[in-house]
Parts: C-alpha cells; sequence; structure tokens
C-alpha cells in the first residue's frame, strides 16, 4: 500500500499516528489488493489484445458495463496538472463520434486533480499511464481532501495503466493511428448467485472534514435503496469499522490512553488530530463499538435495516460540534427506533476493562483481507461480494456496483430502471426470437446486458436456442399462439393444426402442421362415396355425400336406397314395434293378475284354518292331559 503524503502535523501527534498504524500493519499479516478492470484494445492490429488497468479511488465506475472510446494524447499539458482552457483545448464529442479516453502521464500532482481537469476538457475517461515499473497501484484521494473542493464532482471513470503499456499507446497515438478502446467493469465484481452480500466499512467520527461529511451524506441518501433491498431479501449487508491497537510499550502514555479503550487493545485517532480539545479517539471508538451493537441487536430482532436509521439518526441528532456526541443522545435514539438499550449495552460491554471485547476483535480480525478481498486500509470502503468497491461514495454508483453482484435474470426490479441501466431489448428484441403475432420475445434484459431465452408464458414453457427458434411445449400449449402450428378459419369453422404432442394437421387436411395444412380432396382421392350410386362433394376438411335419382344416402352403410322403400321399411318396422309393445303389455298383465290372485288365496286359506280344517288338512291330534281321580 502506498501511503500519500498529508498535511503539517504536531509532532507527537505523527508519532501516536505512526505507532497505531505501525501496530495494525507489523501484527497482522495481510495484504492490500489492487481492484482491477479489462481495457481490450480492438485496433489498430498491432495493439490488439487485452490489458489489466487499476480502478481508480474516486469518479464513478461503470460496473457491470463497458464504455468505447478513442485514445487521444495532448500535445501539451501532457500530464493534465492545469486546465485544458489554457491550451484552448477541448475534448467534447462531436454528435455521431465516439467518446474520448485522455491518456495522460502520472507524475507532478494528484490523480484526482488530473481527472478533474480530463472531465472539463470533454474526456469520457482518463488513462493514466504510470512513470516506472511496477505492480499497479490504486489511485486514491489525497489525504489533504479538504483543499480539493472538485472531489465529489469528479464523475469519469479512471483506470491506471503499466508504464510499458502506456508507452505502446503514445507511440500508436504520435503515429496517427486510431486506438479504440473497450473499458470494460462486468467482471470487476462476482455475480455468483441471487443475492449480494455487502459490507460497509466506516466510521462514527464526523470531524474528518470532507470525507466524512461524504460518508454521512452517502449514508442519508442510501438509506432508502438499501433497506428496501434488505427487507425484501435480495442483499445481506453487515457494517464494520477499523481499529487500531497501541503497542504494549506505549498502552500507558497520555496518548494511547486517550485515543483506546481496553488498555490500549482497540484505538481510533483523535478526531480534530488536537488532544488538547473536543472528543478523543476513545470516545470514537466507544460510538463505533455502540453501532456495530445496534446493529446485532437489531439483526437478532430480524430488523438488521435499523442501523441505517440509527447511524442516520445519530449524524443529525449528535454531532461532535454541537458536543452532543455522547451515550445519553444515543440512548435517545435507540429508544426512539425501539431497540433495547440495555441489550446493546451488555453488547458493548466494559471500554475499561483489561480484557478484549469480542465484538471490537472480530472487527479487527474481520479487516485482514481473506481470499481474493485485501485487507481493508481505507476509509470509507464498500466490499461487495468479497471484493472491494473503487469509487465515491455516490448513490447511483453504489447502486450500479450491487445490481453487478447479482446473477444474471435474477437482479431486482430497481436494477433494471432506466437511470440505472440501458434495456437492450427495446431495440429489435436484442436480436432474441421473436413472435410479432403473440408478441412473445425470448430477449431477458440484464442489469449487465441481455440474454435470448426461451420464456415461459402463463405457465407454458416454450423451449429451443432463444435465438432462431422457440416453441411452446407441453400441456397448455396450443393456448399461446396456438403453440406455433398452423391455424385457419373459413366460413366461420376453425381447424387447427396444434396438439399436446406437437403440431399435426387434422383430419381432412394433410401438411407440416406448422407453417401449412392444405385440404384433402376425399372425393377425388375416393377415400369417400364410393357406391355406385354415390355423389360426392368436397368441403373445406370434410366433404358432403349424396345420391341422385331420388335415392336416398345411408351413410353408416356407405349406400343409396330408395325413399319409398325406406318409407315402407320404416312403416313396417314401426307396426312391428308399435305390436311388440302391446303383446309385451298384454303378457305383462296376465302375470300381474295371477299373481295377485295366488296371493289372495294363500292369505285366505290361512285365515280360515284358524277355525275349522281345510279339505287338505288332517285330523289334529288332542294333546290336552287327562287328570285321574
Amino acid at each position: 500500500m502506498r501511503l500519500r503524503s498529508a498535511p503539517p502535523a504536531p509532532p507527537r501527534l505523527l508519532l501516536v499516528l505512526a505507532v497505531l498504524l505501525y501496530g495494525f500493519c507489523c501484527c497482522c499479516e495481510g495484504r492490500f489488493v489492487v481492484e482491477k478492470n479489462s481495457l481490450k484494445v480492438t485496433a489498430p492490429d498491432s495493439l490488439k489484445g487485452s490489458y489489466e488497468c487499476a480502478i481508480g479511488n474516486f469518479g464513478v465506475p461503470q460496473y457491470g458495463g463497458t464504455m468505447v472510446g478513442v485514445v487521444a494524447y495532448p500535445k501539451s499539458n501532457r500530464k493534465a496538472c492545469k486546465s485544458f482552457d489554457d491550451f484552448d483545448i477541448s475534448y467534447k464529442a462531436k454528435p455521431g463520434s465516439l467518446p474520448t479516453f485522455l491518456l495522460v502521464d502520472r507524475g507532478d500532482c494528484f490523480f484526482t486533480k488530473k481527472a478533474w481537469n480530463a472531465q472539463n476538457a470533454g474526456v469520457a475517461a482518463i488513462l493514466v499511464a504510470d512513470d516506472k515499473d511496477e505492480p499497479l497501484i490504486t489511485m486514491d484521494t489525497p489525504e489533504e481532501s479538504g483543499r480539493a473542493d472538485y472531489l465529489e464532482n469528479i464523475t469519469i471513470p479512471s483506470a491506471l495503466i503499466t508504464k510499458s503499456f502506456g508507452d505502446r499507446l503514445r507511440k500508436a497515438v504520435d503515429g496517427g493511428h486510431m486506438v479504440n478502446v473497450n473499458l470494460d467493469w462486468r467482471e470487476s465484481l462476482p455475480h455468483p448467485d441471487e443475492r449480494v452480500e455487502y459490507e460497509f466499512w466506516t466510521n462514527s467520527n464526523d470531524e474528518c472534514g470532507p470525507k466524512c461529511d461524504s460518508q454521512i451524506d452517502f449514508v442519508k441518501s442510501f438509506k432508502g435503496p438499501a433497506q428496501i433491498l434488505e427487507k425484501k431479501g435480495y442483499t445481506q449487508f453487515t457494517p464494520h469499522y477499523i481499529t487500531w491497537y497501541c503497542p504494549e510499550a506505549f498502552t500507558l502514555s497520555k496518548q494511547c490512553k486517550s485515543q483506546c479503550i481496553n488498555h490500549g487493545r482497540y484505538c481510533a485517532p483523535d478526531p480534530e488530530q488536537d488532544f488538547s480539545k473536543g472528543y478523543d479517539g476513545k470516545d470514537v471508538v466507544v460510538q463505533n463499538l455502540r453501532q456495530v451493537c445496534v446493529y446485532k441487536v437489531a439483526k437478532e430482532n430480524k430488523k438488521p435495516w435499523l442501523w441505517w436509521d440509527y447511524v442516520t439518526d445519530f449524524a443529525i441528532r449528535c454531532p461532535m460540534k454541537e458536543k452532543k456526541y455522547t451515550k445519553e443522545c444515543a440512548d435517545g435514539v435507540i429508544k426512539s427506533l425501539g431497540l433495547d438499550h440495555k441489550a446493546i449495552d451488555k453488547c458493548i460491554g466494559d471500554p475499561n476493562a483489561d480484557e478484549e471485547n469480542p465484538v471490537l476483535k472480530a472487527e479487527q480480525d474481520a479487516q485482514i483481507g481473506k481470499g481474493a478481498r485485501g485487507d481493508v486500509t481505507i476509509l470509507p470502503t464498500l466490499v461487495i461480494n468479497n471484493r472491494q468497491y473503487r469509487g465515491k461514495l455516490d448513490k447511483g454508483a453504489v447502486l450500479k456496483a450491487l445490481c453487478a453482484g447479482f446473477q444474471e435474470t435474477t437482479e431486482p426490479a430497481v436494477c433494471l430502471s432506466e437511470d440505472i441501466q440501458t434495456n437492450e431489448c427495446l431495440e429489435n428484441n436484442g436480436g432474441c426470437w421473436h413472435d410479432k403475432a403473440a408478441n412473445i420475445s425470448a430477449c431477458k434484459d440484464t442489469f449487465r446486458g441481455r440474454v435470448c431465452e426461451c420464456p415461459v408464458v402463463k405457465g407454458v414453457k416454450f423451449v429451443g436456442d432463444g435465438y432462431t427458434h422457440c416453441e411452446a411445449s407441453g400441456s397448455g400449449r396450443c393456448e399461446i399462439n396456438n403453440g406455433g402450428c398452423w391455424k385457419e378459419t373459413r366460413n366461420g369453422r376453425t381447424h387447427s393444426a396444434c396438439t399436446d404432442g406437437g403440431c399435426k394437421c387434422p383430419d381432412g387436411f394433410k401438411g407440416d402442421g406448422v407453417h401449412k395444412c392444405e385440404d384433402v380432396d376425399e372425393c377425388k382421392e375416393r377415400t369417400a362415396c364410393q357406391c355406385k350410386e354415390c355423389k360426392c362433394k368436397n368441403t373445406w376438411g370434410s366433404y358432403e355425400c349424396g345420391c341422385g335419382g331420388g335415392l336416398l344416402y345411408m351413410k353408416e352403410h356407405d349406400t343409396c336406397i330408395s325413399k319409398d322403400a325406406g318409407a315402407r321399411v320404416g312403416w313396417n318396422f314401426l307396426w312391428f314395434l308399435l305390436f311388440g309393445l302391446a303383446a309385451v303389455g298384454i303378457a305383462g298383465y296376465a302375470v300381474y293378475k295371477y299373481r295377485i290372485r295366488s296371493y289372495m288365496d294363500s292369505e285366505i286359506r290361512a285365515i280360515m284354518a284358524q277355525y275349522m280344517p281345510l279339505d287338505n288338512q288332517g285330523e289334529i291330534p288332542n294333546h290336552s292331559h287327562h287328570i285321574e281321580m
């Protein structure tokens, strides 16, 4: 990591800062990672290829997108340390021409000054060529940011390129070649799935000048989008705070006692860089710790987004300059948000204890880079999907970076708005398959561009390559554009070739079922009305048969019969049916009468048998007992 120059400071302050930085840097085995994007030269042939460049930590990198332009190298003011107006030079692109990427030399002034002068000259991006052979570094804002009131107004992206590549670009431009370049940030951030995980490394200090002001303004402006994304599960947000520790040899010094808590374990620089007035560094550490605990308690209550409310309200209600940077003011904000301040106090612990604070110890461990992320050494810093964001803290710029972290087609609607990206499906359907009749397209707009993917419409899935062909499949396919099959209506009758299994011409038609189905002439092909007397008339999709000479056509027998014979046969059959029904009725009535009579006879006999013997009834033996006297 390259340290920048700083304004003059009291020797004792420099000593303390050096000690704190020494304690952090020497005892943590980490590394600073330079975040990069791709630069592709498409012309001339001698320079064609892809090159790495380092993203500057100012301006607005176009995360998830690309920019195409032509490289220009000034004949004067080649380090861009002066305004190009002084040289009567303008790089504003004319209508219909490609934007200008200005190549400038490193040295003599801050990177941000070069970018500001280039932006005012009308360029779309600035390429800074290193002046020595070394690995790429991160171009950062100057430490004396209070003197540079233009920093927050830089909007063009910047990139540092190596000395050798810069030399080749200069030679090509000076030789009269048109150098076409594509700056590509699409893979600068990982985008593995449908949720973006991001961290915000920040500070509760509000007396560090323009950087602190910018950070507070960002939190206020980004609070709304951040809370919406978090509530709907699109993101997982975690705030973090950087602290240093005081080496053991200095823990009893006045400086470390005023800047650190827990006996020198967790420290922060003095807010005003003056030990004799205002708040101390230890006040900042305690407030940082409180903000971490607010997040933890809110998260335990399944409302982690309340952190944004607390930080915003605290900055407004409890500023240092009004002497309200206190626990009492913080508790008032906590109470207004309905959080348990006792749980937060328990999380904070005892700042005077000679022991580790588990929360701040975890924060220090998190500062060390793991995997591709690298150490967090710049404040403020966003880490998105384990990669550090580079560029200014601007609501639109950060939202673009978050959107670049979603897997294609999983982005929330806010990422597809006109303010964030361009919908490539609006022009020629993005080159994807499109059914004009049903107004169905395979083009899906994503933050990075578009994908051609056969759609699902009303529960019906289309299958195909998405570029030249998509076809509805499965049940219900005929409800969507008739399944892409042939369909025609004539004289109020409609025939369709769509079936659940595909496109097949219906009975009475022949063809491929997709583009065309032709009527089959059953009369001509003699597949109907084959009897000698039959007369056939072809219709659309069917046929009609008739008979001449007063004959009647019987379809089930495919034959013609006389109408009179048909009538006689019909009447004979009708009389036969009537006589048959009458006979069945008479027989049924006779059976009914017989059964009724038999039943009555048996009932009468049973009654009479109780009073006298009947002819068919024998003597009834006397079973009475005789009593002898």
